[in-house]
C-alpha cells in the first residue's frame, strides 16, 4: 500500500512540537495518537502501532507533547497537554477530507485526550492503550470523574494484568459511563502490554493492538 509520510511542527502557545502524518490512499478514518508518560511519538511501540493502522487504511498521528520535544522526563501539566491535543486535533481536522478523527493515547496520551474532549475538544471517539486509572498499588485515586458525561465512543483495552487498572476496577467505571465506553482485556498483559514469555518486541506488540481498534473504529465511524 502506497502511504505518504509528513512531519510537521504545530505551533502550542510559544512552543512548537513535532507531529508525523501516515495517510494511506482514501483512508476510512483517522486516528490521532499521544504517546504515553516515559517515552516519546517515535517510540517503536506507538511506531508498530500506528503502521499497522495504516496497512488496514487509516491515517495516522502522532505527536510529541512539549516536555518530550524538550527531552525532559517530566510530564507537562494537563492544561499544556490538554492545548497540545487541541492543536494536533486542528491539524489533523484540516487534512483529513471529511473522514472521521479519532483520539487515541498511550496512558498518560490517552487520559489527556479525554480530559481536551471534556473541555470541548472534538473527536470521533476516544481510544485508550492502557487507562491509568489510578496510580498502582492506590485504587482510591481515581482518575474517573471527568469521563461520566462522555457521549462518544470510547474504547479502553487493557492488560489483564495492568497495575493502572486491574481486573473489576476499569469495568465498573464503563459501565456508568454508559453502553459507548467498552473495556477489551488483552490477556496476561501488563501496563505496557507485555506478556510473560512473549517474544515479540515493542513494535509488534503495538501492532498487535490494532485489529481490536480498528474493529471498534468501523463500527463507530
Amino acid at each position: 500500500m502506497d502511504i505518504r509520510d509528513e512531519r510537521f511542527s504545530i505551533p502550542v502557545g510559544e512552543e512548537t512540537v513535532t507531529a508525523a502524518y501516515a495517510r494511506p490512499g482514501s483512508p476510512t478514518a483517522t486516528v490521532v495518537v499521544a504517546h504515553g508518560a516515559g517515552a516519546g511519538m517515535d517510540h517503536p511501540f506507538l511506531t508498530g502501532f500506528t503502521g499497522a493502522l495504516n496497512d488496514a487504511g487509516v491515517a495516522t498521528w502522532r505527536f510529541n507533547f512539549p516536555y518530550a520535544e524538550a527531552g525532559k522526563k517530566f510530564p507537562d501539566r494537563a492544561p499544556k497537554a490538554v492545548a497540545t491535543w487541541r492543536a494536533v486535533m486542528a491539524a489533523a481536522r484540516e487534512r483529513t477530507g471529511g473522514a472521521p478523527v479519532w483520539a487515541a493515547g498511550k496512558s498518560f496520551g490517552g487520559r489527556m485526550a479525554s480530559m481536551a474532549v471534556a473541555e470541548g475538544m472534538e473527536a470521533a471517539g476516544l481510544v485508550f492503550l492502557g487507562y491509568p486509572l489510578h496510580p498502582p498499588g492506590r485504587p482510591e485515586k481515581l482518575r474517573d470523574e471527568h469521563l461520566y458525561g462522555l457521549t462518544l465512543p470510547m474504547l479502553f483495552l487493557q492488560g489483564s494484568r495492568d497495575t493502572f487498572a486491574l481486573p473489576g476496577e476499569l469495568e465498573p467505571v464503563a459501565g456508568r459511563i454508559g453502553d459507548h465506553a467498552v473495556v477489551r482485556r488483552v490477556a496476561d498483559a501488563d501496563h505496557s502490554f507485555t506478556v510473560p514469555r512473549d517474544r515479540r518486541n515493542q513494535e509488534q506488540t503495538g501492532a498487535g493492538l490494532a485489529p481490536a481498534v480498528l474493529e471498534f473504529i468501523a463500527g463507530g465511524a
